[in-house]
This record gives C-alpha cells, sequence and structure tokens, in this order.
C-alpha cells in the first residue's frame, strides 16, 4: 500500500468520525487508567457497568484504595481476571500516592512501572488523556492494519512502529480510535461488513465480504 491510499483512508475515516474518541466511560485521567486496567480480555461494554459503582464508591485514589481487594472485587467480579485486577488496582492506587502525589504521572515510564499497566495501556492513557500522539495497538487495530495493508506487520509491536511510520502527523491523534471503532463495528473478525465499509475501494483484503443487504 503506497502513502496516497493511506492518506485516502485516513482522510475518509476522519471525515465519518471528525472527533473520535473511546467507549469507556470515565471522567478524569484516574478513572481513565483504571477503566483501561480492566479492559484487558474484557469488553467496553461491561468494563462500564462495573466502574459505574466502582467509580462511584472509590472516585480517587486514596478512596479506592480504601476499599480493598475485597471492596474493589465486588464491583468487578463480572469482568474476566477480577482477582488480579482488583489486585493491580489497589497496587497502583498505592503508588500513585506515594509516588506521584494521588495524579496520574504523564509519563510512560511511570505509567509503565505501575501494576498491569503495558505498554498498550499507556499509550492509550497518554492518548486520550493528556493527548499525545501514541498508537495502542490491540487486537482490532492489529487485525485492519494487517487485513487492509495499510501497516502489515506479525506482532503488535512492529504494527505500532510501521504506524507511528506510516500515519502522517495530522491524524496521529485520533487514528487509534478510528481504527479500534472501525475494527469494532465495521471490519470484524469474523464477517467483515465490506459492503458498508468506507475505505472499501482502499482496502487490499483479498477475500472481502459482503453480506446481504449491505
Amino acid at each position: 500500500m503506497n502513502m496516497n491510499k493511506r492518506r485516502q483512508i485516513l482522510e475518509r475515516l476522519r471525515a465519518e468520525n471528525p472527533h473520535p474518541t473511546t467507549e469507556l466511560h470515565f471522567n478524569n485521567p484516574f478513572e481513565l487508567l483504571i477503566a483501561v486496567l480492566l479492559s484487558a480480555q474484557a469488553t467496553d461494554v461491561s468494563v462500564n457497568k462495573a466502574t459505574k459503582g466502582l467509580f462511584a464508591a472509590g472516585p480517587t485514589p486514596a478512596a479506592m484504595l480504601a476499599l480493598g481487594v475485597d471492596g474493589v472485587k465486588e464491583h468487578i467480579k463480572t469482568i474476566g481476571l477480577f482477582n488480579s485486577k482488583a489486585e493491580n488496582v489497589i497496587k497502583t492506587c498505592a503508588i500513585l500516592l506515594e509516588k506521584h502525589g494521588g495524579e496520574v504521572p504523564e509519563s510512560r515510564e511511570a505509567l509503565e512501572a505501575l501494576p498491569g499497566v503495558g505498554r498498550k495501556t499507556a499509550n492509550v492513557v497518554l492518548n486520550t488523556a493528556f493527548g499525545w500522539p501514541t498508537i495502542a495497538v490491540d487486537t482490532h487495530i492489529f487485525r485492519l492494519a494487517n487485513r487492509t495493508r495499510f501497516a502489515p506487520g506479525k506482532n503488535v509491536d512492529e504494527v505500532e512502529q510501521k504506524l507511528l511510520k506510516w500515519v502522517p502527523a495530522e491524524f496521529k491523534l485520533d487514528v487509534h480510535h478510528w481504527f479500534i471503532l472501525h475494527g469494532r463495528y465495521v471490519c470484524t473478525a469474523r464477517k467483515p461488513r465490506c459492503g458498508a465499509c468506507v475505505i472499501e475501494d482502499l482496502c487490499e483484503f483479498n477475500d472481502k465480504q459482503y453480506p446481504a443487504g449491505e
């Protein structure tokens, strides 16, 4: 795929959704961090249901820490891996209070030092909370980048580096959300809705699907 085609893809996704954002519900960087921590191997819908009560009971790192591991578990037990996630949430709250004055650090190194926070989670927080032009590669973005041939790669790190290299600066802030939403609702894993896709003619996927009615 050439750069002209990549730009056309990004322009069409921008035209369709000029101001994309995450589907996780949050009011501040702390809530976003916790929501992303909980989202591993879970849907945004399930996380939002759990965090509604969790954020009401623990709106700050200090308040959430006071809930304890068992208190956090009560709110997130409908989410996969809730035992380990509850422990990571409590440890993270303690570190935020001890090392960062109760604030979420605007630093990749500091974020990745938090329990359960890897490069992808740090990228989401830096992008969505602080406006960094980072690109977090999740399963949807990995699939979309490879299927369309926009940025093919064998692993998430390779795809991320190609996206950072090939996505023009003006699109970098939003491309993460465009690709996630497009992968979640249009370029789905099993039956991509190619007939409803705004970039269908630019996509280089060889096995396009056209469900009836689209």
